[in-house]
Formats: C-alpha cells, structure tokens, sequence
C-alpha cells in the first residue's frame, strides 16, 4: 500500500519502510508522528482525494534532525563597481522512517500530528500572547471634556 502526502510545502509518493528528508519539523529523534494531508491513498484500489482523503494517514517515526547539503550563492557585479559576494546555506531538514500507511482510522490512533517548526512557533505564540480582558472607564464626550478642563 502506498500513500502520497503533502509537508513542507512538498509531496512525497511513500510506502512502509521508505526513508525520507522532509522540511524540518517540531519533533524530537525517537518520537512517533502522523501526517494527516494525505492527497492519495493507493492498494488493490486508488483513492484520490478532493483535495483530502479523509480518515487517511502516514506514521512515520522520527529518526534524527540533521542538516542539507550547503548550497552556494555567488554575485559578482562588473560593471564600474567590481564587487562579488558569496552566500552559503545549509536547510535544516527531518530524516524520517514510515512505519505504517492507514487508509482509514486516523483519528482513533493516539499519534501527534506531524508539524512544522513556524507551526509550533505560531501555536506557542498564540497560547502565551492571549490578551486580558481590560475594563475601561467610559470615555467622555470631547465637548463635556474640555469644558471640564476649562473650569479648572
């Protein structure tokens, strides 16, 4: 059975037993995860989903956190001006090992979601940054203000 699932802003065609580098995700070496956007779910029949497939699943077991290859940037300007710049990056990805393609029972199975690291930090963000309710004095009409204040 095989399944293709979206993360990352990717697809990825998976099977039981596939390894793979996804975009680096909220999740430590060792933990269990479940990815929920399944776009389609394949076997004796094909289920294509619109644009989900629902109740359909991909767990996966998170192997290690580790780096991409580094790739380099490289600017030169000539004209009047020579000047050049190099810039190098390396992505930070998640190594992944898929332990099992559901079809169906994914909300039953006790699994985490598998989330991105701007997902967790948003969700952090959004707990801690919950504003208290304030209560205001009623505002005064601005002619009964400066009136006020006149007569001071």
């Amino acid at each position: 059975m095989f399944a293709v699932l979206k993360t990352g802003g990717k697809q990825y065609k998976v099977q039981a037993g596939d390894v793979l580098r996804v975009e680096k995700l909220a999740a430590n070496a060792g933990d269990k995860i479940q990815f929920n956007e399944i776009l389609m779910v394949g076997g004796e029949t094909v289920t294509v989903g619109a644009p989900l497939v629902k109740g359909a699943a991909v767990q996966a077991e998170v192997i290690d956190q580790i780096k991409g290859e580094k790739t380099i940037h490289y600017v030169k300007r000539r004209r009047k001006h020579s000047s050049q710049r190099t810039k190098g990056h390396r992505q930070q990805l998640t190594l992944l090992r898929v332990t099992e393609v559901l079809a169906s029972g994914a909300e039953t199975s006790g699994v985490a979601a598998a989330t991105g690291t701007a997902d967790a930090r948003r969700a952090l963000h959004n707990a801690s940054a919950a504003p208290a309710p304030v209560a205001e004095a009623p505002a005064k009409p601005k002619r009964a203000a400066k009136a006020a204040s006149a007569k001071e």
